[in-house]
């Protein structure tokens, strides 16, 4: 394969050559191709990932490391153990050059029972400190008129991570935020599998194009229609907050959302329309084991509520049980 000038090149992926004229595959079939593949070997390993801790976590050994992952510091020294686990998430995410690879391999652990979310939240934030020491090495072999520019961009991505740790750790009561929130997340996407997928497609897909798109209008624009948007989850937030802490300082009205109709305050229907060509009978266990998981932590008298979300730690901590028996081991977090 040539360049433009008659040098000869040497390619950097496996169909190097196939784009040129009159070939079977062109560039972007090649493109396509690789993503496939490279994809699908990322999910094949992570599958096998979670296979073989979970084989080799069992029994004493999985009690042995939970003890020694969860454990705090004795005393005094107790509030120093989510630091000191910040410092191991970007020590380690320095040594393997990527927090994707660390933190797949401790978001296995997490589904087994091995770590806690509560220590997962701090490694986790380390290994996004930790992930900006690959930006910092890659600044230093920029060009010297480029150097400067390129630290700038890369000690810009540093301090913001460390700005949002200074905003979301410290204070125990912003701490808790994230935490509550993962555990919402978890527990809704394992009564309806493809919340996970919708979630995805929305924060990182569907907003992101929004708010590019009213931009493009005009600041004016944007503010216009945003701002409703704001203002209607926080004071869903504020409702739900006091439904859980002070639901007398409320009307009758706001105690439940029980008057709203069902599709706004449950995803049952959503489910419905999602699963509706699915009719194996594992299919209709999985709904009615989410039906039974959802009324056991609804309201009295109520529908299973999508906005209503308790702060009650007993309340966001599933029970591994479903309705026949059987058991979930992704939240089994009990001794074999």
């Amino acid at each position: 394969m040539t360049n433009e000038a008659g040098v000869a090149c040497i390619g950097g992926h496996l169909f190097v050559g196939s784009g040129l004229p009159g070939a079977a595959l062109s560039e972007s079939a090649v493109g396509v191709i690789l993503l496939v593949g490279s994809l699908s070997a990322m999910i094949i390993c992570l599958l096998l990932l979670v296979k073989v801790l979970n084989s080799m976590l069992r029994g004493p050994l999985k009690r042995v490391v939970r003890k020694a992952i969860n454990t705090d510091f004795p005393g005094r020294t107790a509030f120093l153990t989510g630091y000191v686990a910040m410092l191991v998430g970007a020590g380690v995410t320095v040594l393997v050059q990527s927090s994707s690879v660390f933190t797949s391999a401790l978001t296995p652990l997490v589904g087994i029972g091995v770590v806690t979310v509560d220590r997962m939240y701090p490694l986790t934030l380390g290994a996004n400190i930790g992930t900006t020491v690959t930006g910092l090495l890659a600044a230093f072999t920029a060009d010297a008129d480029k150097v400067d520019d390129a630290l700038q961009l890369a000690l810009c991505h540093l301090f913001f991570n460390i700005t949002g740790i200074l905003i979301w750790y410290p204070i125990p009561v912003l701490r808790r935020v994230p935490i509550r929130l993962a555990k919402f997340l978890g527990n809704t996407t394992a009564d309806y599998r493809w919340f996970a997928v919708a979630y995805l497609i929305l924060i990182y897909l569907v907003v992101p194009l929004t708010v590019f798109g009213l931009s493009l209008a005009g600041w004016h624009v944007l503010l216009a229609v945003l701002a409703p948007f704001v203002v209607l989850i926080l004071a869903v937030i504020l409702v739900n907050v006091l439904q859980s802490k002070r639901p007398q300082w409320l009307p009758e009205v706001l105690r439940s959302w029980a008057w709203l109709p069902l599709p706004l305050r449950s995803l049952q229907p959503y489910d419905r329309i999602v699963t509706v060509c699915c009719r194996a009978r594992h299919c209709r266990r999985s709904r009615h084991r989410a039906d039974f998981t959802s009324k056991q932590h609804s309201w009295p008298g109520s529908t299973p509520t999508l906005v209503n979300v308790s702060s009650n730690d007993d309340n966001r901590e599933r029970s591994s049980s479903s309705a026949d028996g059987e058991q979930n081991p992704a939240f089994d977090a009990t001794d074999d």
